[in-house]
């Protein structure tokens, strides 16, 4: 139990509660999870985040799903509201997800387009907002990458956190994964839950991964969320972002111009990128090539040596860029691999980066 406890909480910015989940693991019964996605653009790095983490906990032994959000994503206005191109967005992220080690024989799929057929999930959704104050539900919409005031334009966005309240009391589940971005959600679920006599759910939160072009300490008086939105990884600001579509130069060029300076930890993208996805993902560590007039080449076994030395100057930016590059590509190289021999991924593709340079 106390290895199932370590697999799961590793990497994490928070769990909700962790006694709970111990209580939940004690009890030897088969616990359910998920995590939903938007099936909004292209897959980016910082969903691999959350993706070893679905990972940790199949190998714990959780029965996991992963619900393609594609309601979701039109309510959030996501692919100009092209159901047939959301629903192949959603295609082309489980094709990743395969590609990474989480086979559709492990998972349950679940599309939303399923849920919404039922007419007790719309009940749900009634019960929810019913016990759910208008306040709450604006500002709950920070979940979906939206400020509170958008409900003004738009009444259907007041659905969308009743909705993914509802998924996770639909599917009975023990633990809600998801980004920190989703904690008002899960918040909102455990809130709800006894009201409406439901199991209140355990709530994984993954860390989110900064933009390339990094972040500055948060000022007193900014939203919290609205910080984070600001300087996170996202796929509606492309120039932040390392895909998995990117060529291998691509990606050495976009770190090449990250974020980093000597010496400096907090808010550095290219240091997070080996914290939170190449010291989890593979861990034989970190090998940075240097010539021998600046120290020869040096082995990093874990981030917090790695973090030691660039933050003690011993380890120039340039050195630590290149050898990111290097190892990112190891990683992504089999997803991009999976999904360029598809033409209509590829389509996907070009056609969401038109309508991103418009």
């Amino acid at each position: 139990m106390e290895s199932k406890l370590s697999l799961i909480t590793r990497n994490t910015a928070e769990v909700v509660t962790p006694e709970e989940l111990k209580e939940a693991l004690e009890s030897g019964r088969k616990l359910k999870g998920y995590l939903g996605f938007e099936p909004s653009g292209l897959f980016h790095i910082g969903w691999l985040i959350w993706a070893q983490k679905v990972k940790d906990l199949l190998q714990a032994g959780v029965d996991m799903s992963l619900l393609v959000a594609t309601w979701h994503a039109w309510i959030n206005d996501k692919l100009g509201g092209n159901m047939e191109m959301i629903k192949l967005a959603g295609d082309y992220a489980i094709t990743v997800l395969d590609s990474f080690g989480i086979s559709r024989s492990k998972v349950h799929v679940i599309d939303a387009e399923d849920m919404v057929k039922d007419k007790d999930y719309w009940s749900l959704v009634i019960r929810v907002a019913k016990n759910t104050s208008l306040a709450r539900m604006k500002r709950a919409l920070t979940i979906m990458g939206r400020k509170a005031d958008e409900a003004e334009l738009d009444s259907s966005k007041l659905i969308y956190p009743a909705m993914q309240v509802s998924d996770i009391f639909y599917m009975d589940l023990d633990i809600a994964l998801g980004g920190t971005d989703q904690r008002k959600a899960h918040m909102l679920a455990r809130d709800v839950a006894e009201k409406l006599g439901k199991k209140k759910v355990i709530a994984i939160h993954t860390p989110l991964l900064v933009g390339l072009q990094g972040g500055q300490r948060m000022n007193p008086g900014v939203d919290e969320d609205d910080a984070l939105a600001d300087i996170k990884m996202s796929k509606s600001k492309p120039e932040t972002a390392i895909f998995i579509n990117d060529e291998p130069e691509e990606v050495e060029g976009k770190l090449m111009t990250a974020y980093c300076p000597k010496g400096v930890v907090e808010n550095n993208p290219v240091l997070q990128i080996n914290k939170y996805i190449l010291f989890q993902v593979d861990d034989r560590g970190l090998k940075v090539e240097r010539d021998a007039k600046f120290g020869g080449d040096v082995q990093f076994n874990t981030y917090e040596e790695l973090e030691k030395a660039y933050a003690e100057g011993k380890l120039h930016p340039k050195d630590l860029k290149v050898a990111t590059a290097r190892k990112l590509n190891q990683i992504i190289d089999p997803l991009r691999k999976s999904i360029k021999s598809r033409p209509e991924y590829d389509k996907l593709a070009k056609e969401i980066a038109r309508s991103v340079s418009r």
